[in-house]
């Protein structure tokens, strides 16, 4: 395998890059590594985009908040339990009432359906446009052409306005990053495997690839590079069958996105790729992200522009076994720019594009811009012109920086259910009211007062004590890693 070079922190100053700096959290709360994160292919996906465009450089990187190569594998010890600081526990996170998503059939639908899901606030479940549009808030885009798309800020977890935030629609490769989100944490960046042909099988006809071949060995690292960067499918099924197979991923998959309260999404294929009942939302897509960028290995693998890729192993004409490499690069173009109508956009840092046959065009990307951190879901696009989901991205992107701080969310996006509080129902608010956009408002009533009252003397008040604890200080958890989501990529050191 090719070494690769980790870009330093004064070699980023130095080139207008953000600065690596220490983490945000305070002191004692202490995050465990995850990985980088899969991806999947349909028919046309980004295999299509590869072929017609190409992958060439960057053509003005020094704006994005990128690693140009990237950082050579490290060993990374295996995922720990996250510990809360206690000085949170004053914190109960809330929602607004959840409608779960309807499930008599996961097919996409050609219109968005009358009643979709409430999850992160009634306005979400509203099919059209949700803004609250006042005074010195900026005009939404006028030529905005997605079937769905939503803006949120990353940090808080406000939803700045919203279009069909919860139809169901083809995810398309999109889809990778709840692969990354669920599969990345079980197995070491520095972990070998020699492919075999059944890691291979069931890889879609036109699925786009990143080059594995039978026989070879590849790291870990390796093989999320081609996840991320080439969204390759080859990639995803080798790591699928590493962890148990491609039925056990799917089922681990969706279990993990009920976990996050993406309740519009079904999973069949782990890459993405078409297949009949797999769909998602702009909301749940925004989900995967926002989960996955706190993990640092993930921030890794979607901000990396270039890499280079193990090839085939050949004999010299002396019998010697030579193996080299190639370059690969991001097909994410608002993350490389390397198409004449595209520029990178400045403050991007990720996440993950796709496009099938059935889904059309899809985007999720993070951007920073002035200290804020925004998050945009794009989906299918009905203009057809090149590289449009990336333009109404950019467009969107644009709108929320003028209008952060301005204008009044339309709901909100929900933490993990083992985050949220077990009394209250996933999403509801501390006063069990309808409606609105909650903050973080604390309850009127302790959160062990009931087992309290039926435990019976002592111990049930201790039993109560300690599950009010836990519950804080899971609930600190998700506080401190939502106000953490890009700490060493994207956040100027000051």
């Amino acid at each position: 395998m090719t070494q690769l070079h980790t870009p330093k922190a004064s070699r980023n100053q130095e080139t207008g890059r953000l600065s690596f700096i220490r983490p945000v959290s305070p002191p004692g709360v202490r995050f465990l590594g995850r990985g980088g994160e899969g991806g999947f292919r349909g028919r046309d996906e980004e295999n299509g985009f590869r072929g017609r465009d190409g992958e060439g450089d960057a053509t003005s990187r020094a704006v994005a908040c990128t690693f140009p190569t990237v950082p050579a594998p490290k060993k990374t010890a295996r995922r720990t339990l996250l510990v809360a600081s206690a000085a949170l526990t004053s914190l109960a996170l809330t929602a607004a009432p959840v409608l779960a998503a309807p499930s008599p059939s996961t097919s996409p639908s050609a219109t968005p359906p009358a009643t979709m899901s409430t999850v992160g606030g009634a306005r979400l479940g509203q099919a059209g446009t949700q803004v609250n549009l006042a005074s010195g808030v900026p005009v939404l885009p006028k030529d905005l052409t997605a079937r769905s798309w939503i803006v949120s800020d990353a940090e808080s977890g406000e939803v700045l306005a919203a279009h069909n935030a919860h139809w169901r629609l083809a995810p398309a490769s999109t889809l990778k990053m709840l692969f990354a989100d669920t599969v990345l944490p079980k197995f070491p960046s520095t972990t070998e495997h020699k492919v075999v042909p059944s890691d291979l099988a069931g890889v879609g006809a036109g699925s786009s690839m990143v080059g594995i071949k039978e026989g070879e060995t590849y790291t870990v690292h390796d093989l999320w590079l081609g996840v991320f960067l080439r969204s390759g499918n080859d990639a995803v099924h080798v790591l699928a069958a590493m962890n148990a197979g491609v039925k056990n991923t799917v089922a681990e998959m969706n279990e993990h996105a009920e976990e996050l309260q993406a309740l519009d999404t079904h999973v069949v294929s782990p890459d993405g790729y078409d297949a009949e009942g797999q769909v998602s939302s702009a909301y749940d897509l925004t989900l995967f992200a926002r989960s996955g960028l706190q993990k640092k290995d993930f921030r890794e693998y979607c901000s990396t522009v270039t890499a280079k890729f193990p090839g085939e192993t050949k004999k010299t004409k002396k019998g010697k076994k030579v193996r080299e490499s190639f370059e690969i690069q991001n097909t994410n173009r608002l993350l490389s720019g390397t198409d004449s109508d595209i520029g990178v956009y400045p403050g991007i840092a990720g996440v993950k594009n796709g496009n099938t046959t059935n889904a059309g065009a899809t985007f999720t990307g993070v951007a920073e811009r002035n200290g804020k951190v925004l998050l945009v879901t794009v989906m299918n696009p009905e203009k057809n012109e090149h590289n449009e989901v990336y333009k109404e991205t950019a467009k969107l992107f644009d709108w929320g920086f003028k209008a952060v701080g301005k204008v009044a969310p339309v709901g909100e996006l929900v933490p993990p259910k083992s985050a949220a509080q077990p009394t209250a129902q996933p999403g509801a608010t501390a006063s069990g009211e309808a409606g609105g956009v909650t903050g973080g408002g604390s309850s009127t009533k302790p959160v062990a007062s009931a087992t309290a009252s039926s435990g019976g003397g002592g111990m049930g008040t201790a039993f109560a004590i300690t599950g009010g604890v836990l519950v804080l200080l899971a609930a600190g958890a998700f506080l401190v890693n939502r106000r953490w989501p890009l700490p060493d990529l994207v956040r100027r050191r000051r």
